[in-house]
């Protein structure tokens, strides 16, 4: 289906931003804190910064563009990605490069539901009175996860491209010049930003306080099921994704698996999720957001065994193919079921809870993943982390697809 050039405009804008940001992150950010003396711990809580930045602050960018409109906070974003790479050139000692990095932090705390909240308004609105429901879930909107799944591939392609284009520009470019590339390149997502619509809400009525209006998107989110399941799945799909990056290639290399292939599974992987997710949008479209969710975290439960039985072989990308699979079946449908769920006027509340709840899953992945495995090893961590996956595949099975019934109304 032909998309609209809002929407292509946001989908240049969110791939020159995240392309120019990570650019910033890997491998560029790591080397840089090296130079200036950061090591251990230290380091690590540099690179992890800007990510519990997301953590505490997306629901409150998300109410803020629920009420004054998601263009001007895209501008907002817009600036902290363009701007900041300039100020890396002043940095003398790591305690400053960890302040930038949290504010640096704020570009994606905005942009991240900002941009999915204004997809969902688009899709919503365009198709709100196409095709019949007739044959479709009660849980769905027409197109609605594959548009998010065609945005979210755009998005991947800056993760693709930025990590490339950094490591190419350090070899000619100290990284201090690098950053200030990147805020070149950053500057460009003024251009697509500028030609999008403003989605300014209407005044028809007199606007809250800016406090009552938070505490009634708090209290509408906390009341939205949806929300609290789709957040907790994914929050325990990033937990076991996190953990098989950061411990996968240790174990996989004393295992007797070459580098090239560890760094083939992660690719593999990767290039899986980015190609499937507008299809499995697409399918979650059809099928039911929660039937996607379900199928995904399965998939995902059958593969991490895997990676721990197979062997060095080329079977061993089998379970990369998978996992892959799974999050495009995932993540485009959890967004559009909040979408689906949540009340209009607070849905980028919404979708700043639900990144919230992702941001937690990125930062305790690694963490409560190498807890467990200190404590029952690298194979039993790999089952617990299935079983727990299987045991929200059933949550939903049982308790929530029961009470699904077919649309009949046109």
């Amino acid at each position: 289906m032909r998309r609209s050039k809002p929407f292509l405009y946001l989908m240049l804008a969110d791939f020159l931003a995240r392309s120019g940001y990570q650019m910033g992150k890997t491998p560029l950010l790591p080397i840089f804190a090296d130079a200036l003396g950061a090591s251990g711990a230290f380091l690590g809580a540099i690179v992890s910064v800007s990510t519990i930045t997301g953590l505490v602050l997306k629901p409150f960018f998300g109410i803020l563009s629920d009420r004054g409109g998601r263009r001007v906070w895209l501008l907002i974003g817009s600036c902290f990605f363009a701007f900041m790479p300039f100020t890396y050139g002043f940095i003398s000692n790591t305690e400053q490069l960890l302040v930038v990095r949290l504010v640096h932090g704020l570009a994606t705390a905005i942009y991240g539901p900002v941009t999915l909240a204004y997809i969902a308004e688009m899709s919503r609105g365009e198709r709100s009175g196409v095709g019949s429901r007739r044959h479709r879930p009660v849980d769905t909107d027409p197109s609605v996860a594959e548009d998010i799944g065609w945005f979210q591939m755009a998005r991947s392609g800056g993760y693709i491209v930025g990590p490339a284009l950094a490591g190419g520009l350090l070899t000619v470019m100290d990284p201090a010049a690098v950053f200030t590339v990147i805020g070149l390149i950053s500057c460009a997502v003024f251009v697509p930003v500028l030609g999008l619509p403003d989605t300014r809400p209407e005044k028809r009525r007199k606007r809250k306080p800016l406090l009552q209006h938070v505490r009634n998107a708090i209290r509408d989110g906390g009341r939205t099921p949806a929300i609290w399941l789709t957040g907790s799945l994914e929050s325990i799909t990033f937990v076991a994704l996190y953990t098989l990056k950061a411990f996968l290639p240790i174990y996989a290399l004393d295992a007797g698996v070459s580098a090239a292939l560890v760094g083939s599974f992660f690719s593999a992987q990767e290039a899986v999720h980015v190609i499937a997710k507008p299809y499995c949008g697409r399918l979650g479209d059809r099928l039911g957001y929660l039937t996607s969710i379900s199928l995904g975290m399965l998939t995902l439960a059958a593969s991490l065994p895997l990676v721990h039985v197979l062997d060095a072989g080329a079977a061993f990308l089998a379970p990369a193919l998978m996992m892959g699979l799974a999050q495009a079946l995932i993540f485009p449908a959890a967004i559009a079921l909040v979408s689906h769920r949540i009340s209009p006027e607070h849905l980028g509340a919404g979708m700043g809870l639900i990144g919230m709840m992702q941001n937690f899953g990125k930062v305790a992945g690694p963490i409560l993943g190498g807890l467990a495995i200190q404590a029952l090893g690298y194979e039993a961590t790999l089952l617990c982390l299935s079983a727990v996956l299987a045991l929200g595949t059933a949550v939903i099975w049982v308790f929530y697809l029961p009470r699904r019934q077919p649309a009949t109304e046109p």
